[in-house]
């Protein structure tokens, strides 16, 4: 199917054409004039999460594409949000994140690569911040910045482990030397910000209370301190506008601001969804990583915030995953016993939604090496727990292959109209109360340990009266423990929180588990290995 001007897909999801602003043919930023606009019906959610992904491969962001492209070939109206990609994992291991086979948001180069240029918006705010703030104490301005006590480090959006510790100041005329490093832009604040904001107000209020460090006595100083915060948001004016795409079946698709789900909350913006639950019948969101990552934090943070009720959710696996979880050498081999012990690692992910208080569909990810013997005896342990699955082909069938897969959820999603979540934490727990709720009752583990480090950042969370703002936990996707290596389903474990980073301007703290890094390093063969650019100007190895 040939892609349409993005115009006609602005009239197929319902969106007036004053409020489309062209990036060519393909793709268009959304005015935030349309919020006004909006209707006050909305449509039904669904959430797409994940078992813990291998390297075997799950096919999350395939599978929301084909079941929202299916539900549209149902004959109801549907639209899809994504978040936008890297280039540190679409250069490094992952590769482009924009689907597969026949389920694909379009233009998939622009998408992967520059886009409307978000991600250079958000890191040259960011930089903003941090040049400010050392020009501040260069200048030794009020107030006075202790520089041993910045927390505010600089960003860049590539894996880059030589950046994770710098120091900044060498020289004469430079400034003061101090200790400094680098983020990943999908685990800047500013990211998680642009993510929850639902206006330019709430952008600026938001920024404004960003910690950038603490003077001498302690005491925080913040982006308004420092005067920064309105240019900040100026930089980001176009940014917080939702993008708007289309996947190969000609779906209205968001894509819109990307934090990680490992090191950020893992979902795209609250404006992207709530214009696509207003326009929709069945509105497909997705959430980083697994249930453990992304999906927690979705329920525990993102509907707080956006005031959203999931009405159904999916988890997606993958009969490759649960041989690699089952510790199968080679997951492209029949290995009926490897599936059937990794399947526990899938039943813990649906257990974790259950919590919640939805009762998942399962999306088995075909793959062509799956064998019937496979399948069958995936189908007798789903029929025991009674678990609600499809076995989904949209990688090979597009929206096709998810039909099966949209009847079951949109019937789960009509059965459940008022949907009541039971959330892990209470907002008004203490820090550390909300930790351990997180690491007890999503992980499985059975306690918390808590460094000397982590111990001092609770203390100063208390201080600056941080105890009433969200958790989002840095944590390993490999694992449901904080030990990438531990495998499937870990039990008698605990975790260990090396410190406490403070969001203000996000209302979140950011406790690092085990040894998480929020700057990624390049895998020794990394997928920039693969791309090139031809003579044609066609780019090739992206995908």
């Amino acid at each position: 199917m040939s892609l349409k001007n993005i115009l006609d897909i602005a009239d197929m999801a319902g969106i007036n054409r004053e409020y489309v602003e062209q990036y060519g043919n393909y793709m268009a930023k959304i005015n935030l004039g349309i919020m006004k606009d909006l209707k006050k019906r909305t449509g039904k959610m669904i959430l797409v999460t994940a078992m813990t992904p291998t390297p075997a491969g799950e096919g999350k962001t395939t599978t929301s594409i084909g079941l929202s492209m299916a539900i549209n070939r149902l004959g109801r109206k549907s639209i899809l949000a994504l978040r936008e990609p890297s280039l540190g994992p679409v250069f490094g291991v992952k590769g482009g994140a924009t689907g597969g086979g026949k389920s694909t948001v379009q233009p998939m180069e622009e998408i992967n690569l520059h886009f409307t240029g978000d991600f250079h918006a958000i890191s040259s705010a960011h930089n903003l911040l941090s040049a400010m703030v050392n020009n501040h104490i260069y200048y030794d301005l009020e107030p006075h910045i202790d520089s041993r006590k910045v927390i505010w480090r600089r960003t860049i959006d590539m894996n880059d482990r030589a950046l994770r510790q710098i120091i900044v100041g060498l020289g004469k005329g430079n400034g003061i030397m101090y200790e400094d490093g680098f983020d990943i832009v999908p685990a800047s604040e500013i990211m998680a910000i642009m993510a929850l904001s639902e206006n330019y107000q709430d952008l600026k209020n938001r920024i404004s209370r960003i910690i950038a460090g603490f003077t001498r006595d302690r005491k925080p100083v913040t982006a308004r301190d420092i005067r920064a915060s309105g240019a900040m948001a100026a930089l980001l004016k176009n940014a917080l506008k939702p993008n708007l795409v289309q996947t190969a079946e000609n779906t209205p698709a968001f894509v819109h601001i990307g934090p990680f789900g490992n090191i950020a909350h893992g979902t795209n913006s609250i404006l992207a969804d709530k214009i696509g639950l207003s326009l929709s019948d069945y509105f497909v969101t997705e959430a980083g990583f697994g249930s453990d990552l992304g999906a927690e934090k979705f329920f525990n943070i993102v509907t707080r915030v956006g005031n959203f009720r999931p009405n159904a959710v999916v988890v997606v696996a993958s009969i490759r995953a649960m041989k690699y979880h089952g510790g199968a050498k080679n997951t492209d081999e029949e290995n009926v016993e490897a599936m059937k012990k990794g399947y526990e690692n899938l039943k813990f992910h649906v257990n974790n939604m259950r919590k919640f208080g939805i009762d998942p569909t399962v999306a088995i990810n075909r793959f062509p090496k799956d064998t019937e013997k496979e399948i069958s005896a995936l189908e007798d342990l789903l029929s025991v727990d009674r678990i609600t699955w499809s076995l989904s082909e949209v990688f090979a069938r597009g929206g096709e292959g998810g039909e099966d897969l949209a009847r079951k959820v949109m019937q789960k999603a009509d059965s459940n109209p008022d949907p009541e979540i039971n959330y892990t934490y209470d907002i008004n727990d203490p820090v550390e109360v909300k930790i351990e709720k997180v690491a007890r009752n999503i992980y499985g583990a059975k306690g918390v340990i808590f460094t000397k480090d982590a111990e001092e950042d609770l203390r100063t969370i208390k201080k600056i009266g941080m105890d009433n703002a969200f958790v989002c936990m840095a944590k390993t996707q490999s694992s449901i423990s904080d030990d990438p290596k531990a495998l499937n389903v870990p039990r008698d474990f605990t975790v260990t929180v090396r410190e406490i980073k403070i969001s203000a301007g996000a209302n979140f703290v950011v406790p690092i588990l085990g040894e998480i890094m929020r700057m990624p390093g390049l895998s020794k063969e990394p997928a920039a290995y693969k791309i090139d650019l031809l003579e044609d100007g066609t780019i090739v190895g992206l995908f």
